[in-house]
């Protein structure tokens, strides 16, 4: 069987470090293993209020990312969600497939409703969304972090509950998580995940963000008292972090920066460190310009959809028939 790889990430606020490298910079390099479709995902960023035309923005700049990032649109399917019906129509006929106690025994939605006086339903229901837009593309692997296996098991559980209720339908879908940099952490509070909606400036590095942003955020990074440079997740987990932004930067083992800043404290460190973000972001930066502001990225979006909308639409046919909707 081929292999094919989905990903979606919503166009809500500017990409992150943690973004990129936990999942866009992995994504490159998975081109070159299996089919790659990397979708952005506009209808799930519809679960909490939007102002449409910093919607309309967040996409256009999602997709300048992702094709700066290093996806290759001739390689690779890049479009946006709401641009292929067929994900709106099997998430539908996900819910009716879906039981509500799963869907309440979400994490993310338990988070994200908490302390709400109302929340809408899409917010509650679009983990069967979520799953819609990983079966139209019988998808053998999601690359995820850790905090969305969830959702992966989800989807494994409808695709298995219709296959066996209708017949095989759907490819059964593996998580793919990283071993090491798939969750970047919030620079002023390491028990977080970094997060492009953190209200926080100083929590996140953005991928925009100029030299002085960077260094500001880097000197102003929480760490500890111990000043020593020293990769210990339970212990220090603010150092670690950043030991792990620099390691997959500059693609050296942990144990060699431990070692190259032994006895120097965390000045310095940072000094480096930070220099090392500005360094490699800086042209990723410049690609994103000419994107951003070419007709071409209209062009590749449209191409994109076309290419996922006929692989999604013999899914969606297939499911209609076993389904008792094509008469």
């Amino acid at each position: 069987m081929k292999r094919v790889y989905f990903s979606g990430i919503q166009p809500s606020g500017e990409i992150t470090l943690g973004n990129y490298l936990g999942a866009m910079r992995r994504f490159v390099t998975m081109q070159d293993e299996a089919e790659c479709i990397f979708c952005i995902v506009d209808l799930h960023a519809l679960t909490v209020p939007q102002e449409p035309e910093s919607l309309r923005l967040s996409i256009r700049q999602l997709a300048a990312t992702y094709l700066a990032a290093g996806i290759d649109p001739n390689r690779s399917i890049l479009f946006v969600q709401s641009h292929v019906p067929a994900h709106a129509t099997l998430g539908w006929l996900l819910q009716c497939v879906a039981y509500m106690g799963e869907l309440e025994r979400m994490t993310q939605f338990k988070e994200k409703s908490a302390g709400k006086a109302a929340v809408s339903v899409g917010l509650f229901t679009y983990p069967a969304l979520m799953a819609a837009d990983i079966l139209l593309y019988q998808t053998t692997h999601v690359p995820v972090g850790e905090d969305q296996k969830q959702h992966v098991e989800l989807t494994r559980d409808l695709a298995e509950r219709f296959n066996s209720r209708f017949g095989d339908t759907f490819t059964i879908p593996e998580p793919l998580i990283p071993k090491f940099g798939g969750r970047i952490m919030s620079l002023d509070d390491p028990t977080k995940k970094m997060s492009k909606s953190n209200p926080s400036p100083n929590s996140k590095i953005l991928l925009q963000d100029k030299p002085e942003q960077i260094r500001k955020k880097i000197r102003r990074a929480v760490t500890d008292s111990e000043a020593v440079v020293r990769y210990d997740k339970e212990n220090k987990p603010a150092i670690s972090n950043l030991l792990t932004i620099y390691s997959l930067l500059s693609e050296e083992e942990i144990s060699v920066i431990e070692q190259r800043y032994q006895g120097q404290g965390y000045g310095t460190f940072k000094n480096d460190l930070a220099e090392l973000i500005i360094t490699k972001l800086e042209p990723l930066q410049q690609r994103y310009q000419e994107w951003i502001n070419s007709p071409e990225l209209d062009a590749v979006l449209a191409h994109g959809a076309e290419k996922a909308a006929a692989i999604a639409e013999q899914t969606l046919k297939k499911v209609k028939e076993k389904m008792g909707l094509h008469i």
